[in-house]
């Protein structure tokens, strides 16, 4: 099977490549850049941008055990609308992704899904900080990450085992940084809005001490770790001194972060509730500076569907937002178009670096890499519709918005997945 890409201007961040030609697939890998003609199927891709597959380093599936708010298929339907060809999906589901038997239900229901799925196994059993995983089982299944994300691991002795572990079998430890007494049952962030809205809030400080413990062991073991969903602006300060001072931290921030700020919650519309919070515009533009200077390497959705129903109680509904239909459009409409990043770094965040992060074969458009590609207009514009969403649930922040960067096509392996 041949597909032949043409005419589309290909932006390959891992060899620093931008320029107008045509792409020849063969066998689901990338084959040859010239110009062709001939093929089993020719997409005419004019005035198109062709770049790898997004990496999604970050998005709940709900899969095993509540696929009433997306299953493994769905989620992957919704990512390959959003471009997105690889994802990782955290362990938080029902049972745990703590064991070999989760890990292999969720690889193998993920054998024909529309993206390639990536598991992070959990460092503690249940999420619950009392008895450590088996590290050795979760990888030999095929797990690729570890993380507690939902909550953190309160246990530190045992997030100090995995961190040191990890390494050595090729897993990468991605942390949700929180102090649970600190953010004590708050829902939104804590400060003007809280406060006018007479709701109880969760102060910066309880991700920016999530932050530091982390950074802190893994400077004091040399290890790695990646920080997940950065929001306040403290925490992008400890995380820039980190990197300045060699420690080996990378980190991901989420497109509602750098887009919206608790000024949202004014609706007292769930859809904007997600943990950590929308903060203030000082930490927005915090953020902002942090994907510039190279302190943020990666945007992440923290993809977490939830039933309509669920998200129609301001106070009562679970936190979280739908993200990967949505993630391109809002990086070009609310960084490159604003002139914040180029479009080649923000391709180089959504899809090159993740990549390199977790140590996958996507991110790249090399010769012989898997043809995993987007295709899309980064001039044209669309208004979010959430009933128009591929995954099972709508509960986006972006709903209504017009947003720029419309994708056209998606292929994994060399097939058409969306289009």
């Amino acid at each position: 099977m041949k597909l032949l890409i043409k005419n589309a201007r290909v932006i390959d961040p891992s060899r620093d490549f931008d320029k107008t030609t045509d792409i020849l697939i063969e066998n689901g890998k990338l084959a040859s850049f010239g110009e062709f003609d001939v093929a089993d199927r020719i997409i005419d891709a004019r005035g198109l941008i062709a770049a790898p597959g997004l990496v999604d380093m970050h998005v709940h599936l709900r899969d095993p055990g509540q696929t009433h708010k997306e299953d493994i298929l769905t989620g992957c339907k919704a990512a390959a609308a959003g471009g997105v060809t690889s994802l990782l999906c955290m362990p938080n589901t029902n049972p745990t992704v703590d064991n070999a038997d989760t890990v292999r239900y969720i690889l193998n229901k993920a054998e024909n899904a529309s993206a390639k799925v990536y598991v992070a196994a959990s460092i503690t059993k249940g999420l619950q900080s009392k008895e450590p995983t088996d590290l050795d089982e979760l990888k030999a299944a095929g797990a690729v990450a570890l993380s507690d994300d939902g909550r953190p691991v309160e246990n530190t002795a045992m997030l100090i085992n995995a961190m040191k572990k990890a390494p050595e079998l090729g897993l990468k430890i991605t942390a949700h940084c929180e102090s649970l007494p600190i953010a004590n049952g708050g829902i939104i962030n804590e400060g003007e809005v809280s406060r006018e809205l007479g709701v109880k809030g969760i102060p910066d400080s309880a991700e920016d001490c999530g932050t530091m413990r982390e950074i802190s062991f893994a400077d004091a073991f040399n290890v790695p770790v990646h920080i997940c969903h950065v929001s306040t602006k403290n925490s992008v300060r400890m995380i820039r001194d980190a990197k300045a001072r060699g420690v080996k931290v990378t980190a991901e921030t989420a497109p509602h972060y750098f887009s919206f700020t608790e000024k949202e919650l004014l609706k007292r519309d769930a859809d904007y509730r997600m943990n950590p919070p929308l903060r203030r515009e000082e930490d927005r533009q915090a953020v902002i500076e942090g994907l510039k200077d190279g302190t943020l390497d990666a945007i992440a959705t923290d993809h977490a569907p939830h039933a309509p129903e669920e998200k129609q109680d301001f106070l009562r509904a679970p936190n979280g937002v739908v993200g990967m239909e949505t993630s391109l459009c809002a990086g070009i409409t609310n960084l490159v178009k604003t002139g914040e990043l180029t479009i080649n770094e923000l391709i180089n965040k959504m899809s090159t670096a993740p990549a390199e992060i977790l140590g996958i074969n996507a991110g790249t458009l090399s010769i012989g890499a898997p043809a995993d590609i987007v295709l899309f207009d980064m001039d044209e514009s669309c208004t979010v519709d959430v009933n128009k969403l591929h995954g099972k649930s709508k509960n986006s922040p972006f709903k209504g918005k017009k947003l720029y960067g419309k994708v056209k096509y998606t292929v994994l392996d060399g097939e058409v997945v969306f289009e």
